[in-house]
């Protein structure tokens, strides 16, 4: 070879590695969590609600047992896992019925769905336990009429929203709230909406609700996603992003809120604190659970694909292209580009619930999967 020709060489793989190290920059970040489900335990059916509390994921749902390494051990619609060893816990108390809602906050777990008993005590579809024991709390025992579908714990005050009536025969459309001190009954806190409550999300100063609702404390306008003050239930007239579908869940973070929600095919979407939209994602199928993490959220739903533009047909089939994200899809939190990461999952009602941990440097995943990428993981999943 003349020098020329390795000068010519040398040239072509310098040009070559610089290329690749421009791609290399140029490529966006992915989401960090693995691709594959940390080792926990799995659930004979189907997991509707997950909550962290420190180094514990709480897990409700239907089931009557969890299965560690093909072994059964009961567990009535209530279960703990640690999140750092993915141990199942002794937590284990017991309810008649599914747990829809779980809400943390220091040493009590809250507990809301469909059940009329707790560990044997009486409990109508609401209930605190014990985070450490289980035990139920003998001094929060309340008369819901209606079903509670979400809960949120922050501010002094347990959040309650879902179909609800009557809280111990007095008024509530909807929404409720009730001292985290003395169990009681929030007396000022009683906003109303015209529809089902979905979704709640505290913070910012704010408590957020998602749902079918087109008025909020009778007023037009706020269709199905609302922020009200804490203490008061006013609206915060400031938000008004005005939802075209259902919203199933929602997510905070210090400067945005993000909210998954159904439709012809499904949208999760993020807004800004005023309101406004920044970006919007679609897909094939309802989007019913939505977390983030560092710069990622996640979507959870019973989806396949994820749509390259927002058109979708009927049944919400892909007009403009698509890429494979069977039930969990990862997206940028600062504009909403589909990420690489791809943890596919079977069924067809996927992913129901999912929560974040960041000292554990996780999320979890409940629904009524039964696989990740081809690998056996049933109903529950950790992701680090």
């Amino acid at each position: 070879m003349t020098y020329r020709g390795k000068l010519r060489k040398q040239c072509m793989v310098v040009l070559a590695t610089l290329g690749a190290v421009l791609a290399t920059a140029a490529t966006p970040a992915q989401a960090a969590v693995s691709e594959t489900s940390d080792a926990v335990p799995g659930f004979n059916g189907t997991v509707l609600a997950v909550a962290y509390s420190g180094s514990t994921i709480y897990i409700g749902g239907d089931f009557t047992s969890a299965v560690v390494k093909g072994k059964n051990y009961a567990r009535s619609r209530l279960a703990a896992v640690n999140a750092y060893t993915g141990e199942l816990l002794p937590w284990a108390p017991s309810a008649d019925g599914r747990v829809k809602a779980i809400a943390v906050s220091g040493s009590s777990v809250y507990v809301g769905g469909e059940f009329g008993y707790v560990s044997g005590q009486k409990r109508d579809s609401l209930a605190r336990l014990d985070a450490t024991s289980g035990a139920v709390s003998s001094t929060f025992k309340h008369a819901i009429d209606g079903k509670p579908y979400a809960l949120a714990a922050a501010n002094g005050r347990l959040y309650v929203g879902g179909t609800l009536t009557k809280v111990n025969g007095q008024v509530r459309t909807r929404l409720a709230a009730f001292d985290l001190s003395t169990g009681v009954l929030d007396a000022a806190w009683k906003p109303t909406a015209d529809d089902q409550v979905e979704a709640l999300a505290a913070g910012s100063g704010r408590v957020y609700v998602g749902g079918k609702f087109h008025k909020v404390n009778g007023t037009s306008g706020y269709d199905r996603l609302v922020a009200l003050d804490p203490a008061s239930a006013a609206i915060v007239t400031g938000f008004k992003p005005k939802p075209a579908v259902i919203v199933f869940a929602i997510a905070l973070t210090s400067d945005g809120v993000y909210t998954a929600h159904g439709g012809q095919g499904g949208t999760a979407a993020a807004y800004t604190l005023t309101g406004s939209k920044r970006w919007s994602a679609t897909f094939d199928g309802d989007s019913q659970a939505i977390t983030t993490l560092g710069d990622t959220v996640y979507v959870g739903g019973h989806f396949d694909h994820a749509c390259r533009t927002a058109r979708t047909g009927d049944q919400g089939v892909c007009l403009d292209g698509q890429d494979d994200r069977i039930k969990l899809a990862a997206l940028a939190i600062d504009d909403g580009h589909l990420r690489d990461w791809t943890a596919n999952m079977n069924g067809i009602e996927g992913v129901l619930t999912m929560a974040t941990s960041t000292t554990v440097g996780a999320f979890a995943a409940g629904g009524a999967f039964t696989t990740i990428n081809g690998a056996s993981q049933k109903r529950f999943a950790q992701f680090s």
